[in-house]
Order: C-alpha cells, then sequence, then structure tokens
C-alpha cells in the first residue's frame, strides 16, 4: 500500500554473540542511536511498535518486551505496540508505524526489532525456528520434507532437523534442490550468492562476518543440508535495529535535506494457492510495484531475505530482476554485486551482516536509509534513489507465512 511517511533516523548495534547483553542494552543503543539521527527526543515520540521474536523462549521476557525497553530509557505514557511475526517481525513494526503516521493519527513514530538468540542450551535456540510452522501438524511438514526430498532423488537425513540444525535449513535444501532440477542452477551459482554477499559484508561494521570468501571457500565448507554449506546458510545472532518515522509536516519542519521516503510497505501472508499460482512473493511485489507506480528495473539497491544462498537467488526472480530460471545466471554475471546491475544486500544480507530474527526487517531499512543518504561508506551504490526491501517469515504449506515489503526514495 502507498505511504505518506519518511524516515527520520536509523540505528542498530553490532549483529553477532551478546551474551554479555540483554534486550534493553542492544534496543537501548539502536533507539537512542535512532533518535540522535533524527535530531529528536524521547519525549517527541508519539507512539512505539517494538518488534521481537523470540525472548519468550530465549530470556523467558513475555508479554510486555517493549515496554520493559522503552522504560529503561524513560520512554512511557504512549501507545506501545508489542509485534511478533517470526522473520518478518522487524519489517511487520515498520508498516504498521508508517500506516498509522499514513493515517494521520502521529507525526513520531519509533519502530524498533530487537534478538536475543545465543543460549549456552543450543536446543532452545533452534526450537525458537522449529516453532515457525505449524506445530499441530508438524508430522505433516515433516512429511512433506521428506516427500519433496524424495521427489528430487536427494538423500538427506532429516533426523537432525530441528536438533543439529534449523528445521527451515531442510526446508530451503529442498527449493534448492528443486530449482536444480528444475532449472538446471548449480551449486556454484549458489556459492556465488554467499561469496558475493561475503564482500558486501567485509564493507559492513556492523556485520556479524566481516571476512571475505571465495566460491571455492563456500563449496569445500560444511555441509549443513545437501546442497547447502554453512556459509550458504544465514547464522544465529544477537542484536537491535531502530527507525524513527516522521509525518511530511514533521519531515518539512525538521528539514528535507536527510530524510528517506517511504513510498509503500505492504504486508501480506501465504495462503493455499492452486498448482501453477503465483506465490506470496511473486504476487506481493506485483502489488508493491503497481500501488507505487515504480518497477524493478527503476530499483537501484535491494536489500532481501537471503536466510539461504537458494532464498537470494529465487527472490530475484519472485521480485522481477530476472525470468524464473534465470537467478543464477544473474548473480554469476556479477549483476547483483557491487557494480552491477542492481547490488542486492550491500549489507552483507543475512548470511554474513547476520540474522536475530526481530531485527533483520529494520536492519535492512537502516541500510537502504543509508545508501539513499549516500553515507554508506566503501559499499555504497553510486547514485542510488530507489531502494526495496523484502522480509518473509515463517512456514506454512508451501510458502511463507508473512512478507513484508517497503519501497524507499530519496
Amino acid at each position: 500500500m502507498q505511504q505518506n511517511a519518511y524516515v527520520a533516523g536509523v540505528g542498530m548495534t553490532v549483529f553477532g554473540k551478546h551474551l554479555d547483553r540483554g534486550l534493553k542494552s542492544l534496543a537501548g543503543e539502536a533507539i537512542t542511536s535512532a533518535l540522535a539521527d533524527a535530531g529528536l527526543a524521547a519525549g517527541d515520540v508519539n507512539a512505539a511498535y517494538m518488534g521481537n521474536a523470540a525472548a519468550a523462549v530465549i530470556t523467558g521476557q513475555v508479554c510486555v518486551p517493549g515496554q520493559m525497553i522503552l522504560r529503561s530509557l524513560g520512554i512511557g505514557g504512549i501507545p506501545v505496540v508489542n509485534v511478533e511475526n517470526a522473520c518478518a517481525t522487524a519489517a511487520t513494526a515498520f508498516q504498521q508505524a508508517a500506516t498509522m503516521i499514513t493515517a494521520g493519527l502521529y507525526d513520531v513514530v519509533l519502530a524498533c526489532g530487537s534478538e536475543k538468540l545465543y543460549h549456552e542450551d543450543k536446543q532452545r535456540t533452534f526450537s525458537v525456528f522449529t516453532g515457525a510452522v505449524d506445530v499441530e501438524a508438524m508430522d505433516e511438514v515433516m512429511a512433506g520434507i521428506s516427500r519433496r526430498l524424495k521427489a528430487s532423488g536427494a538423500d538427506l537425513d532429516t533426523e537432525g532437523s530441528g536438533t543439529s540444525r534449523s528445521l527451515f535449513m531442510d526446508i530451503y535444501a529442498t527449493w534448492a534442490i528443486d530449482h536444480m532440477k528444475r532449472y538446471g542452477t548449480t551449486r556454484e551459482q549458489f556459492a556465488a550468492v554467499s561469496a558475493k554477499n561475503s564482500l558486501h559484508g567485509s564493507l559492513n561494521p556492523k556485520a556479524q562476518f566481516r571476512n571475505a570468501i571465495s566460491v571455492d571457500d563456500v563449496l569445500a565448507a560444511r555441509e549443513v543440508a545437501w546442497p547447502l554449506t554453512l556459509p550458504m546458510c544465514s547464522p544465529i545472532g544477537d542484536g537491535a535495529a531502530a527507525a524513527v518515522l516522521v509525518s511530511e509536516r514533521k519531515a518539512r519542519e525538521l528539514g528535507m535535506g536527510r530524510m528517506v521516503k517511504i513510498e509503500a510497505a505492504q504486508l501480506s501472508s501465504g495462503w493455499d494457492y492452486a498448482e501453477g499460482e503465483e506465490g506470496v512473493a511473486a504476487g506481493s511485489a506485483h502489488k508493491l510495484y503497481e500501488s507505487a507506480g515504480i518497477g524493478p528495473s527503476e530499483l537501484h539497491c535491494i536489500e532481501l531475505h537471503d536466510a539461504s544462498a537458494p532464498s537470494e537467488l529465487m527472490y530475484y526472480e519472485y521480485l522481477g530482476l530476472c525470468k524464473p530460471g534465470e537467478g543464477g545466471a544473474f548473480v554469476e554475471a556479477g549483476h547483483s554485486t557491487l557494480g552491477g546491475r542492481v547490488p542486492v544486500n550491500t549489507s552483507g544480507g543475512l548470511m554474513r551482516k547476520g540474522h536475530p530474527i526481530g531485527a533483520t526487517g529494520i536492519a535492512q531499512i537502516v541500510e537502504l536509509t543509508e545508501q539513499l543518504r549516500g553515507e554508506a561508506g566503501g559499499r555504497q551504490v553510486e547514485g542510488a534513489k530507489v531502494a526495496l526491501a523484502e522480509n518473509g517469515g515463517g512456514f506454512i504449506g508451501n510458502d511463507a507465512a508473512a512478507l513484508a515489503l517497503t519501497l524507499l526514495s530519496r
């Protein structure tokens, strides 16, 4: 849906392993930075949308994580909405904040996502991902994975799913195998996505992993679930990201110099679609482009949900960057690399910047805001004026449970 709101300020922590820090510390850093970036004070905030997906499992904090975080910063007396929507949690908080401003209800709204995923008990961490499917139909979920693997001829032991690795890596492996079988996509092309994102991540001081790796390095790494190796999979992580959104009136009052316009922000969910019918990602992208009057050829940079290397390659196709089946050739030709046709995941993406579930969506907004302002340093996309963020989460049936798309301009 079209929006009439602006990003006035952004902030985020370094993503990574923060066993010694809690949600108040992480989110507090991101929020304080975002407010300072906007030139606003805590007392200027009219409402807050606070995203978190895993605190109930990892830290035991339930029901009021947003209020807990904000009270520690001296912020109270305003509407606080806690948001949980799988990996699309932060993007959902951002979309809701933009919609409330567009509706004319507020002038200044805070959107924040924060997450703790590291825990001494790895099974507790993996249980977060296992819970992002229909747990009342778990036998059916696992049978579906096994059925797709068998049909492809792959030999993957699913017993380690959810115990030695995230359940979602098995799901992504089936997607990868299907793409390989249908279009001839190669493991080398999946590895090219990981290598490309490692190059971008090496230029991002907030990234969890900052070493550049080659295609050969990716292929030689430990196998997680064939055809996926470890660098083809997003890691767990802790961190927070925040954005301060303002109305057009407030933007003019503050001065429009560094403002980034939210052209459109929409939230969708998957459904039980018929065989051959367009899924949630491609369908949502078409709606977004139509509502904003902007097409994929007009995008200058993109942050998308590369929870695995095959995911990014497939989203090239869903978002209209190339035709179905051409994602492998697209990345191999360097079109999604800095200096290419449309750089994708200049932050390093989930695979290198990191993926603290509840913070990821707004971390994408942070990156794109810096790109559109011309403040991205060594990873700057020259002349960036229009940018897209895609953030999906959960899995029900055959598709993502939630999908958020945001279109920004300068």
